[in-house]
Formats: structure tokens, sequence, C-alpha cells
């Protein structure tokens, strides 16, 4: 009896992690659209603001040596 009931659990877990497996691919495809989708609107925005935006301004410091 004990056989048994390991079998149908065997089988049961089998069937979840086939499961999860295939939630899993799909949400890594919708991840990877979602993300071309942002690089797209990115580079669209980009390209109407000359590259200005998102940027950070680097500031440049002199340094003074004293000899």
């Amino acid at each position: 009896m004990g056989a048994v009931v390991s079998c149908i659990q065997s089988v049961f877990r089998a069937i979840g992690d086939c499961l999860m497996a295939i939630v899993n691919g799909i949400g890594a495809i919708l991840k990877a659209i979602i993300n071309g989708i942002v690089s797209v609107f990115d580079i669209i925005i980009s390209c109407l603001t000359c590259g200005r935006s998102g940027r950070r301004r680097h500031r440049t410091t002199m340094r003074t040596s004293t000899i």
C-alpha cells in the first residue's frame, strides 16, 4: 500500500513541477517582451530628446597643485 501512495505522490510532484516550469517559461517570455518594449521606448525618447534625458551630467573638477 505504501508503494502505491509513493507512486501517486511522485506522479503529482512531477505534474506540479511540469506546471511550474510552464509558468516560469511564460513569465520569462513576458519579461523578455516587456524589456524589449521598454528598450524601444528608451530609444525613441533618446532620439526625440537628442540623448539628453536620463543621463547624469558629469561635473569636471579642477585640481590645483601647489608646487
